[in-house]
């Protein structure tokens, strides 16, 4: 007896088991305008241009000599709002190319030094 009731039990979990795998879940499509598409791609774009700024050593090494971590500083990049992000890309192709780095690390100094004032980050932080 003890045979066939362990039986029962495992075909009865085993069919709730595919019952739950096979459950449908509800899914919401839409279509989305271009706009949206463009906007959300040339985000990506500025973002990829800046992290990449970022990256470069005299860059860092600036960024470090400031007390700013390179990795920090590409969180915060992340983080920015559209118009931001356009602000430091427009400031940056002004620049002369192979212009002043400094300058470059300057004005992201400058914009990350506003977010923290404004409260929008936590970059010096007090330990």
């Amino acid at each position: 007896m003890s045979k066939t009731w362990f039986r029962r039990l495992t075909v009865h979990v085993a069919a709730l088991c595919l019952l739950g795998v096979t459950s449908l879940q509800p899914v919401m499509a839409a279509m989305i305008s271009t706009e949206t598409a463009l906007a959300t791609e040339q985000r990506a774009q500025q973002v990829t241009r800046i992290q990449n700024l970022l990256q470069r050593e005299d860059v860092s090494r600036q960024l470090v000599a400031l007390g700013v971590a390179p990795a920090d500083a590409a969180a915060r990049v992340a983080g920015m709002t559209d118009t931001e992000l356009a602000q430091i890309n427009g400031r940056i192709a002004q620049l002369p190319a192979g212009g002043d780095v400094v300058a470059v690390i300057g004005i992201l100094f400058v914009v990350l030094l506003i977010l923290e004032l404004v409260g929008v980050t936590d970059i010096f932080k007090k330990i």
